[in-house]
């Protein structure tokens, strides 16, 4: 491969046996934090109609030179652990234009709540019940948000305030590019240890118009064309021994044949790099 600086021109090495398509030297590139700029017609068809034969042929620019769009952060969470919740999450005043919190209670309309330590930051506490669908609780959480990106975690996971913002120019570059659904890699920490379960990469940064499906392990609807992955940013999710067990098997109880059981000891398998 051929890059002259890593804000320049990308031109993939023709005498090499191997070479990356833009779609995915997009994704490659998230992992410096760069973002990648199509520079002729046939690339931006390309990017926007993976995998084909044409090399990649591309603008490589820091992110930070593209402007940041609006972001919400939406949480998922039983109603035992809102005040955690709110409080754990005021950080992200530093990047998000909003909060909303969706509790697993008996539905309520949104009320507001006001904390100098939200600073400027909008925060919404909505209450809905579960009732042992995912999906439609990420979508009735997405229904509540003002902005057109949501970034969606839930109480058990954890996400650094010094990508919030980074994410929010990922997002305008996804805009400019046609895709409407941006993964995270997730770190599984079961009792601190890192799971070989990794990356385990979740769709959770998703404009407006994606929804999600399945009862468990939900997962938002839209050509994968219409995605990429964010290398740089990741979820982490805080997990018990004790939690692990009992997880898979509610949710398959939930949803017989979608639990996932095999995934229960994958998860409390170490990860060896």
């Amino acid at each position: 491969m051929k890059t002259r600086t890593a804000q320049g021109h990308y031109v993939s090495d023709t005498d090499a046996g191997y070479g990356l398509d833009i779609y995915t030297l997009r994704t490659a590139a998230t992992r410096l934090g760069r973002a990648v700029i199509p520079l002729k017609p046939d690339q931006e068809h390309a990017l926007r109609n993976p995998h084909g034969n044409l090399a990649a042929d591309a603008s490589i620019i820091d992110v930070a030179q593209i402007a940041p769009t609006s972001l919400s952060l939406g949480i998922l969470c039983r109603a035992e652990d809102v005040a955690d919740v709110l409080d754990r999450n005021a950080e992200h005043s530093a990047w998000a234009r909003e909060m909303v919190v969706l509790a697993d209670a008996p539905a309520a309309p949104a009320s507001i709540i006001s904390d100098s330590k939200f600073g400027k930051m909008v925060v919404r506490l909505v209450s809905r019940p579960l009732a042992g669908d995912f999906a439609a609780q990420r979508n009735a959480l997405r229904a509540e948000a003002s902005c057109a990106w949501q970034i969606q975690l839930d109480a058990d996971e954890a996400f650094p305030v010094s990508q919030g913002e980074n994410l929010a120019r990922f997002a305008s570059l996804a805009d400019r590019q046609g895709v409407v659904s941006i993964g995270l890699p997730r770190r599984n920490l079961v009792d601190g240890v890192l799971s070989t379960l990794y990356p385990d990469t979740q769709y959770r940064l998703n404009r407006r118009e994606v929804r999600f499906a399945g009862s468990v392990h939900e997962r938002p609807v839209r050509p994968w064309q219409k995605s990429f992955i964010a290398l740089n940013a990741a979820i982490d999710h805080h997990l018990t021994r004790s939690h692990v067990l009992a997880r898979s098997k509610h949710y398959e109880a939930l949803a017989p044949g979608e639990g996932r059981l095999d995934e229960m000891r994958t998860l409390l398998e170490p990860y060896r790099a």
